[in-house]
């Protein structure tokens, strides 16, 4: 990287800073190897100050680069204590996100519809929603499981129970053949590795479940453990690009309460298969439509009706470059509701991850969403609904489950609210 030329700080101050970011935690935590290396020669170069601010405003971001330049300059003129402004220098880098494509800078605040796939299909009945169709056959429970883990729990049940696990390894199958490398990861994840993916673990609106009186976290996504996979490693140009998935539960604080969100279509945990992908630069564009036509071949395949969504930059959050959404119609509010989603993140996670190639780059990240569990199950069972309220099951996942069609089988006892179990044997 050059040396800033037309800056407010001292000339030498960017090299300062580098070296900073590559050596300042070193003892700080275990994973002391897997330190930020933030684009320093963009950020703090006063020519790039409006651009980098406006990304911000467009993006409804929280980062603050006239702060970021205020904390340099700081440090170049020594007038302030230097470990407490680099810390708040750092807090400050981790806020600025990603650049955005420059397809979407002028698509305001509503994306663009880049296609529909797959015909709607028309019900002679009326449709019953995802929650009446469960309740009809004995499939899901979410009452009276407040005091059990609390809102939005639940449980899947009878033909559901078998069905969830028809969806995973069906795509877990379909990724199979696109090669990607299936890996088993932890579910829980230090918050430096959350932050350096783009996450915020702080403040009142961020949605990470923290592990008490500790740096670690509940993972949101498998994308997080699988950017760490990476992380501080030397790639070697001819690997990539390199296409892995994973199978995990996904923690998620969030809460909501508007009403096309009810059930489980947002809830604090669930099931999901992740694709990652690391490219090279040139290449991480393709990569993204690549995830996008996989997203697509899959639920293709499920005989789902969708859109395909470019997101404009208000929805791309702090990692993404560019986003597509995918949304699938939801037979019984005549809507569509998101299933999925692929971004890419250019190097964005790469720099704060410490990922590089054999060659000194940092390489592009790419992640998608191959199957969501609850939302794939609400948009699935109102699609194949049948007037008598049993659902069958689409073609593609019959080899997966024991029954053709999903009904009420057999009733299961019911929960009970309780606000204290007698038992002295038991301990909650």
């Amino acid at each position: 990287m050059q040396l800033i030329n037309k800056c407010l700080i001292l000339p030498n101050l960017y090299y300062q800073l580098q070296r900073y970011f590559t050596t300042f935690h070193g003892s700080a935590v275990k994973i002391s190897n897997i330190v930020p290396e933030f684009n320093l020669s963009y950020l703090l170069n006063p020519e790039n100050t409006q651009k980098i601010a406006e990304n911000i405003a467009r993006r409804k971001n929280v980062g603050d680069i006239e702060k970021v330049h205020e904390l340099a300059r700081k440090l170049s003129h020594g007038t302030a204590e230097e470990s407490t402004t680099k810390k708040q220098l750092e807090e400050e880098l981790y806020k600025i996100p990603n650049d955005t494509h420059p397809d979407v800078i002028n698509y305001g605040d509503e994306p663009k519809i880049v296609q529909f796939v797959n015909e709607k299909r028309s019900f002679p009945f009326k449709a019953l929603q995802f929650a009446e169709l469960c309740r009809k056959n004995n499939l899901l429970r979410m009452e009276n499981l407040g005091n059990f883990s609390g809102h939005k729990s639940y449980y899947l049940l009878g033909d559901l129970a078998e069905f969830e696990q028809a969806l995973l390894q069906f795509t877990v199958d379909r990724l199979s053949n696109y090669n990607f490398e299936l890996i088993s990861v932890p579910d829980i994840v230090p918050s430096q590795i959350i932050e350096g993916c783009g996450f915020s673990t702080t403040g009142e609106r961020n949605q990470v479940y923290k592990l008490d009186q500790s740096p670690l976290c509940l993972s949101g996504t498998a994308e997080m453990s699988l950017a760490a996979y990476f992380a501080g490693k030397s790639l070697p140009i001819e690997s990539l690009p390199i296409k892995v998935m994973a199978v995990s539960r996904c923690y998620r604080a969030e809460v909501s309460g508007l009403q096309e969100e009810r059930g489980i279509y947002r809830v604090h945990q669930f099931s999901k298969v992740e694709m990652f992908g690391v490219a090279q630069p040139i290449k991480s564009s393709e990569l993204l439509e690549e995830f996008r036509h996989i997203q697509m071949e899959l639920f293709k395949e499920l005989g789902l009706h969708f859109q395909i969504l470019d997101m404009p930059p208000v929805e791309l959050g702090a990692p993404a470059y560019r986003k597509y959404d995918i949304e699938a119609l939801l037979a019984s509010r005549g809507n569509y509701g998101e299933i999925s989603s692929c971004s890419n993140c250019t190097d964005y996670q790469a720099r704060r991850l410490a990922i590089k190639t054999s060659s000194g780059e940092f390489p592009h990240t790419v992640n998608g969403t191959a199957c969501a569990v609850p939302r794939m199950l609400i948009a699935i069972l109102e699609s194949f609904q049948n007037a008598d309220g049993t659902i069958c099951v689409p073609d593609a996942l019959r080899p997966y489950v024991s029954f053709e069609k999903m009904s009420r089988r057999k009733t299961i006892p019911q929960t009970k609210l309780v606000k204290k179990i007698d038992n002295p044997n038991f301990v909650g």
